[in-house]
């Protein structure tokens, strides 16, 4: 079953591959459309990608801001529960009726009308609990009916309460206690309506200033008008959380108490604020991050108090973040597709007229294959096309013109072949020449011109030789003799230094190149002065692996208008070529075809003289 499929989905493949490669139309349009759906598809990413990023980015900046404002409203409201717990003037009168008030009517009239006044100072107040230590009793002021009314009793079991003992063994004598999150309904101690009102408690413990024992603990009840006033502030959306936490990571606002109890067991909580969790990671105080749980994805944003280290976090779910962006994306995708469409019915169009010219012309161009040399394409328009007729109409008529004019270029070819024959002889009838004439000299015993025409014979000689490539030490000998004929000619005026490692006598170098320094020498340097002028030829091997040979001369030099010529026409193409300067031209060209970018023609002059050198690679031209 698998075959047939693999079979038949193979076929498909091979049809459609081979009526795209039937027809140009097809091709454009395959390319055309593959373009097309290659920039949507990449505009959408792109666009996709930057709308995912600036939604995130502005989710964490609004919200960022957002809890800074609400926390530092709510550290405020924290703030201000301290202060009313403990009196900010007469401690003394009120610690003195606690220790008194069960004998001294007055000082339980002073204790209840303090706790009065305390009860009116906050309208969110549900209760205020007055428990002395040493006497298990307590004092209670509620709302009743209405009305304000303060209570007495006992409880044994105060004492016993995980607040009482928090709040004992704080170094601030003080304990929050949260009656909304998991596990409150077993922790209270006084009545449970009052516990189901309120949605938190503070106890403040009250010590004696001189011993420090605990005479007295001080439990506010507070219920959740402020807070949520407070926290109203906050935008907030289905699907997304917030919650608020103390230093120890209870809670005191949460909408879901199964997420913060994931969000708890995960160890997400100990690491905001600077704690380790989570493989003991540890966050900054206000440093997004991102938590999975489950297939949902959570961006979490938070703010931690600077001085409480209290903590109001907002967990975002990442599809809320992405929404826009994933509707933008899709809105995108849907217009992408309507344009494509418009653009496959366009680029058929357009392929149709531009490949209509090009099947004519194949047409023609099938015919003149054939041989029908007559055959020519219509033009029409200015286009690449009509552009491309003209000229293969513009090669049929040379084609014609070719064929007529074949047996004449027959006749050249053979009577270019005679003429290469006979410059062949030429040279070699002249060294002959010279040969006889320095044998004449010799009878008739003038040595030195028989020396000058030996010379000249040889370097004749080797000029026409049909190497390219000759060795060094072969190089030196026919300087030598070049050198000869032109000490002949200025005398004691031209000195002559050789300086060539013996390393690099077989070195592989262009024929006549030294020549060709030698004679710029002369020419620029000698015959431009009268004063004797000494020639310096010199090799040497550098640490690179290169040769660098040198040709000096301590003449006037070049001028700078003059350097910056010949390095210009250097840069020239051969057919641009000067003739002031077609010896040095003619080298740089040699060594560049011979030897590539390895090989330089380096040019210093100045005052003191001319340097011209070629920097060579040890080895052979072309490879070699």
């Amino acid at each position: 079953m698998m075959k047939a499929i693999a079979g038949k989905v193979w076929g498909l493949l091979s049809y459609w591959r081979e009526l795209v490669a039937r027809r140009l139309v097809n091709k454009l349009i395959l390319l055309f459309t593959g373009v097309i759906v290659l920039v949507v598809a990449s505009l959408n990413f792109i666009s996709y990608q930057m709308l995912e990023k600036e939604a995130v980015g502005n989710s964490i900046n609004s919200t960022t801001n957002n809890l800074l404002l609400v926390g530092r409203n709510l550290e405020d409201y924290l703030k201000g529960i301290e202060q009313i717990s403990l009196p900010q003037i007469g401690y003394d009168e009120i610690t003195y009726a606690i220790m008194h008030e069960s004998e001294d009517y007055s000082s339980k009239m002073y204790v209840e009308n303090y706790l009065r006044n305390l009860f009116y100072s906050r309208n969110d107040l549900e209760a205020i609990y007055l428990y002395v230590v040493e006497k298990q009793k307590y004092y209670a002021i509620t709302r009743e009916n209405y009305n304000i009314t303060v209570r007495t009793g006992t409880n044994a079991v105060i004492a016993e309460q995980p607040w009482y003992a928090k709040a004992m063994a704080d170094p601030s004598n003080q304990a929050y206690q949260s009656l909304s999150g998991p596990g409150a309904e077993a922790d209270f101690g006084y009545s449970a309506e009052i516990q189901q009102a309120s949605f938190m408690a503070y106890h403040r413990v009250m010590r004696s200033i001189k011993t420090r024992k605990p005479q007295a603990v001080l439990s506010f009840y507070y219920n959740a008008s402020v807070k949520d006033e407070i926290v109203k502030d906050i935008p907030f959306s289905e699907g997304q959380h917030l919650l608020y936490v103390s230093p120890d990571n209870e809670p005191f606002e949460l909408d879901d108490e199964a997420f913060y109890t994931e969000l708890r067991d995960a160890g997400v909580l100990q690491t905001l604020g600077g704690g380790e969790g989570m493989a003991g990671q540890a966050r900054a105080s206000s440093e997004p991050f991102t938590w999975v749980t489950g297939e949902q994805k959570y961006l979490i944003i938070y703010n931690v108090a600077e001085k409480s280290g209290w903590k109001l976090i907002k967990p975002i779910p990442y599809s809320q973040i992405y929404e826009a962006a994933t509707k933008t994306r899709n809105l995108n995708y849907a217009i992408g597709l309507l344009f494509l469409l418009l653009a496959v019915v366009l680029v058929s169009l357009m392929s149709s007229a531009i490949t209509k010219p090009l099947k004519k012309l194949s047409r023609q161009m099938s015919r003149f294959s054939a041989g029908s040399f007559d055959a020519e394409a219509e033009v029409k328009g200015r286009d690449e096309i009509a552009y491309l007729s003209r000229h293969f109409n513009l090669m049929v008529r040379r084609t014609n013109e070719l064929i007529n004019e074949r047996y004449k270029m027959k006749l050249a070819e053979n009577h270019a072949i005679l003429k290469a024959l006979e410059a062949e002889i030429n040279p070699h009838f002249l060294y002959n020449a010279l040969q006889a004439i320095s044998t004449k000299a010799l009878k008739h015993q003038t040595y030195d011109v028989a020396d000058m025409i030996d010379a000249l014979a040889l370097t004749f000689r080797y000029c026409i030789s049909g190497k390219d490539i000759v060795f060094a030490r072969e190089e030196l000998k026919h300087i030598e003799r070049y050198m000869g004929l032109q000490t002949a000619r200025f005398g004691a005026r031209l000195q002559v230094v050789y300086e060539w490692e013996e390393a690099l006598m077989e070195l592989e170098i262009p024929k006549l190149s030294v020549q060709t320094l030698v004679e710029n020498a002369i020419k620029h340097g000698l015959e431009k002065v009268t004063s004797p002028v000494t020639i310096g030829i010199k090799a040497s091997l550098h640490e690179d692996g290169t040769a660098l040979i040198a040709v000096q001369d301590d003449g006037p030099g070049f001028t700078q208008g003059r350097l910056e010529q010949v390095a210009a026409s250097l840069r020239r193409d051969w057919g641009q070529r000067e003739s002031d300067n077609i010896g040095l031209v003619n080298l740089y060209t040699r060594l560049k075809l011979l030897y590539g970018e390895e090989a330089e023609l380096l040019i210093k002059s100045d005052q003191a003289g001319t340097e011209l050198a070629m920097r060579l690679p040890r080895r052979g031209g072309n490879g070699l």
